[in-house]
């Protein structure tokens, strides 16, 4: 026999009591609705027409992501053989949304053993634009071309190709040239598949940063794309710009997560870092 439970019926509760529940219930819910947590809920579930997504990568795509796993296995056998550079260029490497810049360590060890000179962003992990930690990449920019006594390269994946070349348009006497790496700035801020992640993360929408910025206008120094039709992040489109956005656009064959480690990626580099001039 199955045991019977008691629920209590709301309409058999003192009448007092099912108003001081309900009043109570009606609170917590303009409390939760007046909180941090709330908006940025409402951002993530945030309605959006289908021609703001169009072009993003399918799910298998997407799924194709997880090669990074097999990174580690295949790193271990790699053996690449950079060719000492005839010249040396002074390169910042600002990390993707999320990424700190340990994953950003073994393409900087590539560009180095070439004899090149990489330096952090100096900001950590990347979670997003603010007022602050753009004054402070600038300060760096600005450190590292009074130290070196050159201009310096910056180089971007994803997110941080953004700012690489918002940062270029602040400062362009301090930049020799600005790579990006699966950034998404021309197009629909939102023909991608991690634009509701950020929105939560973040706390704002993609359409209005906290920080002002034209992000298909070129920087006024040499700019380069580097895209993928692999991509599973990113729209290829969004990444490789139009005409009059950069002044070249190169198509690879790696994954959004490869833009870190790719053997082809790391030869582009090392052939853009070669052609700088100053």
């Amino acid at each position: 026999m199955t045991p019977q439970r008691f629920v209590p019926e709301l309409s058999r509760l003192p009448s007092p009591l099912v108003a001081a529940a309900t009043a109570a219930g009606a609170q917590a819910k303009q409390a939760y609705a007046a909180t941090a947590m709330a908006r940025r809920v409402a951002l993530a579930r945030e309605a959006c027409p289908e021609e703001f997504e169009a072009g993003k990568p399918r799910l298998m795509r997407l799924l194709g992501e997880a090669d990074v796993l097999l990174e580690p296995l295949r790193r271990a056998k790699r053996k690449p053989a950079a060719v000492a550079t005839a010249n040396p260029q002074v390169a910042m490497i600002i990390p993707g949304f999320g990424a700190s810049p340990l994953r950003m360590r073994y393409l900087a060890r590539q560009l180095e053993s070439a004899g090149h000179v990489v330096k952090r962003w100096g900001q950590g992990r990347n979670w997003g634009p603010d007022p602050v930690r753009f004054d402070q990449i600038e300060a760096r920019l600005l450190e590292l071309h009074e130290r070196h006594g050159r201009p310096v390269v910056l180089i971007g994946w994803s997110l941080g190709g953004l700012y690489a070349r918002e940062i270029a348009k602040r400062q362009p006497q301090a930049v020799a040239k600005v790579v990006t790496m699966g950034s998404p700035f021309s197009g629909s801020p939102r023909a991608n598949n991690v634009w509701r992640a950020y929105q939560f993360i973040t706390g704002h929408s993609v359409d209005a940063p906290p920080v002002e910025a034209m992000l298909a206008v070129k920087p006024p120094v040499e700019t380069v794309a580097l895209w993928s039709a692999n991509d599973g992040v990113i729209a290829p489109r969004c990444a490789a710009g139009r005409p009059g956005e950069r002044d070249r656009a190169i198509p690879l064959r790696c994954t959004h997560m490869g833009f870190t480690y790719d053997a082809q990626v790391i030869a582009t580099l090392l052939s853009e870092l070669e052609s700088t001039r100053i």
